[in-house]
């Protein structure tokens, strides 16, 4: 306490100051929206640079001098940056709906709240949406944690012209809801098939008897719920404010660190913005030696492989193709050269993108 000072007067002299603050930073703020207005008229053809964003998060994280943690000041920058984004560029985004999903989380930790989000039925109309033009952005989960890689994602990123520009990494927090405010009346438990095989372990231990029924989504099982007294279902925390339920049991999930892996998909490349990640998918002929001739030139340049994932080709029975992940941008010298070397190895390759390492 300061010397001389009464606490109700400390306290008001600390809350003087936040007020100054809070003022100051309005200003600061309402510049910046007034200079990125400026830059939308000064820019033409696409506005929003997804690894000029990745810098400013990751360097505001570098800088941060506590006591908020790095991950706080890098969701308020994300939505200040969304707002001014909206001023000269306001953006349409599609997801794997209907709202509530997981999708939509991950579309709004990673572009803020400002875009207008668009729910779709498949993953297959997400890409179709973003290669019309009518949405300017999609995003597409492609791999989880403890249940594996999303194969349509796969296929379609090799049928599909589109770029992948970004990812976001979600921690996926099961929920168990219901309306009611217990167990008593439960008979059934709705929720998507993956949500009930991450939660299986906790299901058994805690609501053994009760039969699982599977659903197109966890959206569509809090929905369910929602007009079914007698069940309860598996969801995120944005289903049950969405339909008003209670949430009866929090994490549930049998792993904490259970993950999913999402992708941002669109018509245009992404530049290096010094922390990158490319991802292709490429095929070998079979024989012998030959997965040794694809990887070879990624060692032989020193480009750090984070992904290996086969998947079924189109082209024949037992015949694969590769999808793989490295650290680097497609336009680095030593990326380069690596995938001259593996397109000379290769009987096909296709880059799908190089973009940020997801910064939250």
């Amino acid at each position: 306490m300061a010397e001389g000072m009464s606490e109700e007067q400390e306290l008001l002299k600390l809350r003087n100051e936040i007020d100054a603050i809070d003022d100051a930073l309005l200003a600061s703020m309402s510049r910046r929206g007034k200079l990125a207005q400026r830059v939308g008229e000064i820019k033409q053809g696409n506005i929003y640079r997804p690894e000029r964003e990745a810098q400013v998060l990751r360097r505001l994280a570098d800088e941060n001098p506590g006591p908020l943690p790095s991950t706080a000041i890098q969701r308020i920058f994300r939505e200040l940056m969304s707002a001014c984004l909206a001023l000269e560029q306001p953006l349409k985004v599609a997801y794997l709906g209907p709202a509530g999903t997981f999708s939509e989380s991950a579309s709004r930790k990673h572009f803020g709240s400002a875009p207008t989000f668009m729910p779709m039925l498949a993953i297959d109309d997400v890409f179709r949406s973003v290669e019309a033009g009518s949405v300017d952005y999609g995003v597409v989960p492609v791999e989880n944690s403890t249940e594996g890689a999303i194969g349509r994602t796969l296929d379609l990123l090799l049928l599909n012209p589109l770029k992948i520009c970004g990812e976001v990494k979600l921690r996926i927090h099961q929920h168990l809801m219901s309306k009611a405010d217990g167990l008593g009346a439960a008979r059934r438990v709705y929720s998507h098939a993956q949500s009930l095989a991450q939660c299986q372990e906790w299901l058994n231990r805690n609501l053994p008897s009760l039969p699982r029924v599977p659903v197109a989504s966890n959206a569509e099982a809090a929905r369910l719920a929602a007009e079914d007294p007698e069940s309860v279902a598996i969801a995120g925390e944005a289903a049950a404010e969405l339909y008003g339920l209670n949430i009866l049991a929090g994490n549930i999930e049998d792993d904490p660190n259970n993950t999913t892996r999402f992708l941002v998909i669109c018509q245009h490349d992404a530049g290096p913005s010094g922390k990158d990640k490319t991802s292709l998918v490429c095929s070998t002929p079979n024989r012998a030696g030959a997965m040794h001739r694809l990887l070879q030139p990624l060692a032989e340049h020193g480009v750090s492989m984070t992904k290996l994932q086969s998947r079924p080709a189109r082209s024949g029975l037992w015949e694969y193709v590769y999808y793989i992940d490295f650290e680097g941008h497609q336009s680095e010298p030593k990326v380069v050269a690596a995938l001259a070397d593996l397109e000379h190895n290769a009987s096909f390759v296709k880059v799908l993108g190089s973009y940020p390492v997801a910064a939250l």
